[in-house]
C-alpha cells in the first residue's frame, strides 16, 4: 500500500518540470552548471525570469534586467525593486540576515527549510577548537547586538519579529504587508544601518 507520503511525492514529480535533457551532469546526477555552453546559460537565465514573473508578479512592463537581478532572488530584495525601501535599507536587512544566517550555520542549526542561506556559509563540524569557539562568540555577539539594537526601539519586538520573517525567514507574503507593518520593517533597518559597523567588533 502506497503511503500518503508516497502519493504526495509522485503528485509532485508529476506536476513538475521534465528532466533537463542534453546537459553536462555530475556523476550524482546534478547539472555541472560550469561546464554549460553560453546558449544554454542564457536558456537558464530565460527560464528563471519566466519563472519570476510567474511566481512573484512580475508584469510584461517590467526589464527583464530587474527581473533577473540578484535581488529578485528573495523578499527583501524584491522589496527594494519594488520601490518599498531604500537601497541603505536593503543593505541593513542584508547584513541581518548575514549575521543571523553565520550564528544558524556555526550553531548547527537553521531557523527554518524556507529560510534563505545568504552566501551559503558553512555550518558547524562538529569538533570544537578555538577557531571555532572565536567564530561561534563573534557570530553569537553580533546576533545578540542586533537583537538588542531592535528591541531597544519602540515597539521592539514587533519591530525584530518584523525584520526577522523579513530577512531571514525570507516570507513572500511579507511582500504585501500593509503600511504599518512596512514602517516597523523601515524602522528596524534603518536602526541596524545605524550601528552596522559596531556589530563586527570584537
Amino acid at each position: 500500500m502506497v503511503s500518503k507520503l508516497e502519493k504526495v511525492r509522485n503528485k509532485r514529480i508529476q506536476q513538475g518540470r521534465p528532466r533537463r535533457q542534453g546537459v553536462p551532469r555530475y556523476d550524482s546526477g546534478l547539472i555541472n552548471y560550469a561546464a554549460l555552453k553560453p546558449e544554454t546559460e542564457k536558456e537558464i537565465k530565460a527560464t528563471v525570469i519566466e519563472a519570476r514573473r510567474r511566481v512573484h508578479g512580475y508584469g510584461k512592463g517590467v526589464p527583464n534586467e530587474t527581473v533577473g537581478s540578484k535581488f529578485a532572488g528573495y523578499t527583501l530584495g524584491r522589496m527594494f525593486l519594488d520601490g518599498k525601501i531604500s537601497e541603505q535599507e536593503r543593505e541593513a536587512g542584508d547584513e541581518y540576515a548575514l549575521v543571523m544566517s553565520r550564528y544558524y550555520m556555526l550553531l548547527g542549526s537553521s531557523p527554518s527549510v524556507r529560510a534563505q542561506e545568504i552566501f551559503r556559509v558553512s555550518g558547524y563540524s562538529g569538533e570544537i577548537t578555538e577557531s571555532y569557539q572565536r567564530a561561534m562568540s563573534r557570530a553569537t555577539n553580533a546576533m545578540m547586538f542586533y537583537e538588542g539594537v531592535l528591541l531597544d526601539r519602540k515597539d521592539g519586538p514587533k519591530i525584530k519579529t518584523t525584520v526577522y520573517n523579513v530577512c531571514v525567514m525570507d516570507y513572500e507574503a511579507m511582500r504585501e504587508m500593509p503600511g504599518s507593518q512596512l514602517e516597523l520593517l523601515r524602522c528596524g533597518l534603518l536602526a541596524i544601518a545605524e550601528t552596522m559597523t559596531c556589530a563586527t567588533r570584537g
